[in-house]
């Protein structure tokens, strides 16, 4: 089971900031990057796959949050002395950030410190997820340097900057999705919309500290599905699909923002009619930035996105019991699971908010109410009691 201590540690990137020593229009945190990088590493291994090559999506999900484990362990160093020292002391780093975790990793089971320790210890471990993964992050390094670098034309080294960006990306030419991203405005404006929702504060109503976005807690979502899906030793298919749907879930928040609960519950059918419009929007404005035939899978994550369901004949199918699904043939998504993982995330939020001091009845009233509605959930050998009682 994920312990407390890592669930801290990974809403702590919400308070980790990114170029802090430049001039910003507003402040990047560790945790909004995390989630775009892992959303465009999710696009660069599309286009791999159209081009014949194989991708170990599970490798891939895995050395996304593992790799956010080690930003978060290796915070504020910059890029260069970062680059300086795994050069240098790239093991002996590494083997300390593993003694850190070693607890964390360990609770969780399911050999996920052994696969963590073989993807930082074992250079040919996860080969060509790797080099995406670090596509994907020069990808999003350039994305923030875009909306930065105007506003820091004067600064001394900017320029230089610049260009050791402009070369990351070069480096990986070779990957036909960092090519399409570049030449092609349809694909990058997918890009684009994705990392604006770094630009949406969740609890519009409630100040909080650390002030979540949208994008930040997409990816904490999907973390915890990750998690929860190989306690359940699901298929690798299943958890692919728990994964990414979690990782998009808010994806229409793009074009609508956050909604807040209680207009959607106010009038009878309201909800209905939000539901509607949000897939008007994703079939006019969104889809049409991606490749025709990624349609299918994107609308089965984002629709109905926390309920059970199953792919039959073709055709979408909700289910009540999943689990008599768990094979690949059927493309299984454990969609109400995610939705106490979406749920657990916004506790803690709430949560976290109330522990530094910050008093709200809104924060109080809405923590007690998702703790009531889903804390004993259960699904076969994961009590989600279990977590939502460390932050009680």
């Amino acid at each position: 089971m994920i312990t407390r201590d890592l669930i801290l540690r990974i809403f702590s990137a919400a308070n980790i900031l990114r170029w802090n020593d430049h001039i910003r229009p507003f402040d990047f945190f560790e945790l909004d990057k995390q989630a775009h990088k892992i959303i465009i590493a999710y696009i660069v291994a599309k286009f791999k796959e159209e081009d014949g090559e194989s991708v170990d999506w599970t490798k891939l999900i895995e050395g996304g949050i593992f790799e956010f484990f080690q930003r978060i362990m290796l915070t504020d160093l910059k890029p260069e002395v970062f680059h300086e020292l795994m050069s240098k002391k790239e093991k002996e780093l590494h083997n300390w950030m593993l003694g850190l975790l070693d607890k964390d990793l360990t609770d969780i089971g399911c050999g996920v410190k052994g696969r963590f320790e073989e993807y930082f210890l074992n250079p040919s471990y996860a080969k060509p997820e790797k080099r995406i993964l670090s596509a994907a992050h020069s990808m999003s390094t350039k994305w923030e340097f875009g909306i930065i670098y105007p506003w820091n034309a004067m600064i001394y080294g900017i320029e230089k900057t610049k260009q050791e960006i402009e070369e990351m990306i070069a480096d990986f030419d070779d990957l036909s999705g960092i090519r399409k991203l570049v030449i092609n405005k349809k694909y990058y404006g997918f890009l684009d919309l994705c990392g604006q929702l770094r630009f949406q504060q969740r609890w519009a109503q409630s100040y909080r500290v650390p002030r979540t976005t949208v994008l930040g807690h997409m990816l904490t979502v999907a973390i915890f599905s990750y998690v929860f899906s190989i306690e359940l030793g699901l298929s690798g298919k299943r958890l692919f699909n728990n994964f990414y749907s979690s990782l998009f879930h808010d994806l229409p928040e793009i074009l609508t923002k956050d909604i807040i609960r209680p207009i959607k519950s106010s009038i009878e059918g309201l909800k209905d009619i939000i539901k509607m419009y949000e897939k008007k929007q994703v079939d006019e404005r969104i889809l049409p930035l991606l490749p025709e035939n990624w349609h299918a899978q994107m609308q089965y994550f984002i629709q109905d996105e926390f309920e059970d369901k199953i792919i039959e004949n073709g055709k979408i199918k909700i289910v009540d019991d999943i689990d008599k699904y768990n094979d690949d043939k059927y493309d299984c998504l454990d969609g109400k699971m995610n939705g106490t993982c979406d749920k657990l995330c916004a506790y803690i939020e709430a949560s976290i908010a109330l522990e530094y001091g910050i008093k709200s009845d809104n924060l109080v009233e809405s923590k007690n109410s998702i703790y009531d509605k889903f804390s004993n959930t259960k699904k076969r050998n994961i009590d989600f009691k279990q977590v939502f009682d460390y932050f009680k």
